[in-house]
């Protein structure tokens, strides 16, 4: 994920309000977002081996407080 955010924002949109886009870009593009009204609920994590194990890890918000997180994993294989 760090080498895709580091490619934002493009530099087009950049230079058309730089002053403007690159505070809400840095905000809403992060890996947690928490702002008013708006925010990271869950975030998840899909890890698969060379030989097809997967590893699923999703954490979730408990009623919108952000202190309180539920985290669930779950691994299989894949079938060839």
């Amino acid at each position: 994920f760090t080498a895709f955010f580091s490619q934002l924002p493009d530099p087009a949109i950049e230079d058309q309000g730089k002053d403007y886009i690159r505070p809400i870009l840095n905000k809403y593009a992060a890996l947690c977002v928490r702002c008013p009204d708006y925010g990271t609920r869950t975030n998840t994590v899909v890890l698969v081996d060379s030989e097809g194990h997967v590893t699923f890890t999703e954490r979730n918000m408990i009623n919108a407080d952000v202190n309180q997180w539920k985290t669930s994993t779950y691994e299989f294989k894949l079938h060839s």
